[in-house]
Order: C-alpha cells, then sequence, then structure tokens
C-alpha cells in the first residue's frame, strides 16, 4: 500500500509502545519521520540519522488523525508506505482494530471536542446486597463486601498503567469507595456526579429478589421483561436513566484531558453503554455488566464514540482465582 506523504502535526499520541520493523531493501536512507496520508500516522523513529537498508527500527511515537474527518488511530500499520516509496513490513499490528468510525453512531457531545477521549467504564465490586440476592436501585445501605473491595483492587492494579485525567463516580457508597479504592495513589481529581446514581426503584429497595417476584409479580415481571414499559406509581425508572445517562456522557466528556475513567452502577452503566450505542430502554437487557467488569468507550472529536471492549473481567481471575 503506497501512499504520498502529508503533515502529521498536532494530532494528539495515541500510543507510545516501542514496535519493531523491518525496512525494505530499496529505502536505504530515509529522515527518521514517516508519514501516511492514507492512514493518517506518523511514526517518529528512535535514532535522528540515515537507516541503513534492511535494519531494525524502534517506533517510539505514532499520532494519528483525531478531527472527525481523518478519524484514524485505531487501524493497524501493517502495510503503511515508507514517503511513498515502498512499503513498510510490521512484524505485529498496533491493535488491529477499526481504522475510522466517523458517523458509526451520534454524537454524545451538543457540539464538537477540542481532542478526542477514551472513557473507561467500571461497574461497582461486589456488595453486600449483591451478596444477599437484594433489589439495590439507589438505596446507600447496601456497602462494599470484602469480596468486591479486592475486586476493586484487581481493577486498580489492571489500570495502573494507564494515565487518567479525572475520575468520575457515583456518590452512592457502593461505588464512592470502588471509586475511592481504584483511584488510591492518584493525583487527579475525583468527582461525584448526581447523574451517575442508580436508578430509583422505590418501594421495591431493599427486598430480596424472592420477596419481589412473590409480592409484586407483575411489577416485578415488567422489571424483568419488558423495561420500557416498568413504572412504580406512575414513574418510569429506565426511561429516566436513558435522560440521566444522556446527561453523565455530556458531564464527562466535557471535562478536559484525553482518558476518563467512570466507576458507577449497572443499570446507568447499561443505559450509558446503550445511549452510546444508539439502543432505547426497550433494549435495557440487550448488554450485562458484572461486578468490577470494566468497559471503554472511544470517541471522536465529534462525540461519537466506538466501543472498543465490554465487560472485560480477566482481572479478577489473575492466579487462578
Amino acid at each position: 500500500m503506497n501512499s504520498s506523504p502529508a503533515p502529521a502535526q498536532n494530532l494528539p499520541r495515541v500510543m507510545t509502545t516501542p514496535v519493531a520493523y523491518s525496512v525494505p531493501s530499496h529505502v536505504a536512507t530515509m529522515n527518521p519521520k514517516f508519514t501516511s496520508t492514507l492512514w493518517g500516522i506518523s511514526i517518529g523513529c528512535e535514532k535522528a540519522q540515515p537507516i541503513v537498508s534492511n535494519c531494525r527500527v524502534s517506533v517510539t511515537g505514532v499520532r494519528a488523525a483525531a478531527d472527525g474527518s481523518r478519524e484514524v488511530g485505531f487501524g493497524t500499520t501493517k502495510g503503511v508506505a515508507l514517503n511513498g516509496n515502498g512499503t513498510m513490513v510490521t512484524e505485529r499490528p498496533f491493535t488491529g482494530g477499526a481504522i475510522d468510525f466517523r458517523r458509526a453512531t451520534a454524537p454524545l457531545t451538543p457540539k464538537p471536542m477540542e481532542n478526542a477521549k477514551t472513557v473507561v467504564l467500571v461497574r461497582h465490586g461486589l456488595s453486600s446486597w449483591n451478596e444477599e440476592g437484594r433489589v439495590q436501585g439507589s438505596s446507600d445501605k447496601s456497602v462494599l463486601s470484602d469480596v468486591g473491595k479486592l475486586q476493586a483492587i484487581r481493577v486498580r492494579d489492571s489500570l495502573s498503567q494507564l494515565d487518567f485525567d479525572r475520575c468520575f463516580a457515583s456518590p452512592i457508597t457502593r461505588a464512592k469507595t470502588s471509586a475511592e479504592l481504584i483511584w488510591e495513589g492518584r493525583e487527579k481529581p475525583l468527582v461525584y456526579l448526581d447523574t451517575l446514581r442508580e436508578a430509583n426503584l422505590h418501594f421495591l429497595e431493599g427486598m430480596l429478589n424472592s420477596e419481589a417476584r412473590e409480592q409484586y409479580p407483575e411489577l416485578f415481571r415488567s422489571w424483568r421483561e419488558d423495561p420500557l414499559n416498568f413504572n412504580v406509581n406512575g414513574v418510569y425508572p429506565v426511561v429516566e436513566l436513558w435522560a440521566k445517562a444522556k446527561l453523565a456522557w455530556e458531564e464527562i466528556l466535557s471535562a478536559p484531558g484525553e482518558r476518563l475513567l467512570v466507576v458507577t452502577h449497572k443499570s446507568i452503566l447499561r443505559a450509558m453503554l446503550c445511549t452510546a450505542l444508539g439502543l432505547g430502554p426497550d433494549r435495557f437487557r440487550g448488554v450485562d455488566v458484572h461486578n468490577a467488569g470494566v468497559s471503554t468507550f472511544t470517541v471522536n472529536t465529534r462525540g461519537e464514540p466506538m466501543l472498543a471492549s465490554l465487560n472485560r473481567t480477566a482481572h479478577l481471575h489473575v492466579d487462578g482465582q
């Protein structure tokens, strides 16, 4: 794949991991920066001297366009041209992911952002009412269990190599405690948002699921099987969640920085996932998020999100546990 050179200045850095490349024999010398118009990628070499043919180059920085018009940076560099003079052969791709997701989803922000963002969403660790099988909702009587605390610590360890500009969390205790454990040792702001509170399930909160099913069979069935029409005394909790999720996205994405962490609850996370993907409240149970599960979105400068990962839990099973 050949392409002509193009300026790549002022592009946000998306990766700095050194990667080895083999240079074709017909490229004897070259400038220590390669550019591909097609891919929008600029690669800086470790050494600022002529490259000997068939040598190995350590790539120290990759910048990719994130202006919405040339939204790349999540694709492989395999086959990227060297200033139009040949093909650079990679030993491994950077991610193997999507090259461009412009217009794949609707914007989450009312106006374009200054820079693209990565948003990492985490559900709180196992709580006391999770263990007891109770309906939690917006109640603050459920606290993080010992297992839940360990799960939060494992989330922290799994994210320890990532620099975050800010953490947002629900102020409800089980999420707040999880966020404090995950954010421990970091100096940047930890911000609590009311838009990240869990759904209000009114008089069902605190009941065992088995009790709620027995005492309010139609209401419980609607909550489980027909979330769009589920209502308590004329209030529609899941529909309200959708409005709150949209506000939460706007608040989070308006914050400065390129990588943001969010720690909250299952139902509001489902609403945030679905609103980002253009799904309505009727699809509320179409996604699932486990305790301490981690999901990731990439959002371009147009405010358009792309789901990069969903409900990762491998970090909870280190050492075979």
